[in-house]
């Protein structure tokens, strides 16, 4: 790199950066291929290293020849950083006491959504609804707000908030029809304050 460019990256040209990276993203990144022999740690690395070069891009000499080996010089510490980390990650996992097998999340949520009819169905339904319908149901079924926190929430009477969601509710189970049934955050909340 001339003398020119080399002044015009320690000053942050975001123009001079951009060709940089251009002309050594690739050097870099086979380095770090070769350092880490992972490609997605590789690309990490890579990152890392331009992002570290930025920061430190003051430190660039006015003289010099090819910024080539000050960056893989960064690469290098970058991979060292990322190897200890991983390392520690490790580590602190193998000091955890070991854990019950947990279940599959998907089976719990097979288990709730049993058919892909059932959700669009609700979600047709309470699309229905009008806005401050929604929002009641929002707030006390779907966050879990009393019906007074729902009221303050809206700015209004908590017999407001219970009208809407009692009429929310009964266009809900109208929609259904006989054979379905609702999940549990929409079946009948009967928390008070």
């Amino acid at each position: 790199m001339e003398r020119m460019t080399r002044a015009r990256i320690r000053e942050g040209d975001a123009r001079a950066f951009e060709q940089l990276y251009d002309e050594f993203a690739r050097s870099v990144y086979g380095y770090a291929l070769r350092l880490t022999g992972d490609w997605s740690t590789a690309e990490d690395v890579m990152s890392l290293t331009f992002l570290e070069a930025w920061r430190l891009r003051e430190r660039v000499d006015h003289d010099g020849g090819s910024l080539r080996p000050w960056l893989l010089g960064i690469a290098t510490n970058v991979a060292r950083n990322t190897r200890r980390a991983s390392r520690r990650y490790h580590d602190a996992l193998a000091r955890l006491p070991p854990g019950d097998d947990a279940s599959d999340f998907a089976d719990e949520l097979v288990e709730r959504m049993d058919d892909k009819e059932r959700v669009t169905a609700l979600r047709r339904a309470y699309g229905s609804l009008r806005r401050p319908e929604q929002e009641v149901i929002a707030l006390v079924a779907g966050s879990g707000l009393s019906y007074a926190e729902a009221a303050e929430a809206l700015g209004t009477s908590v017999g407001t908030v219970k009208s809407r969601l009692s009429r929310a509710r009964k266009k809900l189970k109208r929609a259904a029809g006989p054979e379905r049934t609702w999940p549990q955050e929409y079946e009948p909340i009967t928390r008070e304050a």
